[in-house]
């Protein structure tokens, strides 16, 4: 007998590092493997992270039509260095949907991969590709 409750929507997600955020290819071998969210906990530096964190996180969003989950450690780290934080939320189309700019907290929000699937639809970027 066929269930009335809804099927549950599972999303295939990585998990990789902050500065794994400087290799595009490596996002792309990852979505072109079905990532659908990208995790990228971070300790970048203030001085960097002030310049690359944001762009290169939503770069990455954009380019893959992914998620990106980004924790952001902030505030002195265990050698001394000042980190940026800024946790983000960054859905397949560039949007920041949650930041957390410093200070002990956590930001939510909602995937959803019926989105994910359109933005790919409608941008069919991904399908687009040649390999040279």
């Amino acid at each position: 007998m066929p269930s009335s409750l809804p099927q549950p929507n599972y999303a295939r997600w990585v998990l990789t590092v902050c500065y794994d955020i400087r290799f595009p290819e490596l996002y792309r071998g990852l979505t072109s493997q079905g990532a659908q969210l990208i995790f990228v906990p971070s300790a970048f530096t203030a001085y960097t992270g002030k310049a690359h964190w944001e762009p290169l996180l939503r770069a990455r969003a954009i380019e893959n039509q992914v998620y990106i989950i980004a924790p952001g450690q902030f505030g002195k780290s265990a050698t001394s260095f000042e980190t940026y934080g800024h946790s983000m939320i960054v859905d397949p189309w560039g949007k920041i949907l949650a930041e957390l700019p410093d200070g002990p907290g956590f930001v939510t929000a909602e995937i959803d991969l019926d989105y994910l699937t359109k933005v790919r639809a409608e941008l069919p970027a991904l399908t687009h590709r040649k390999l040279v």
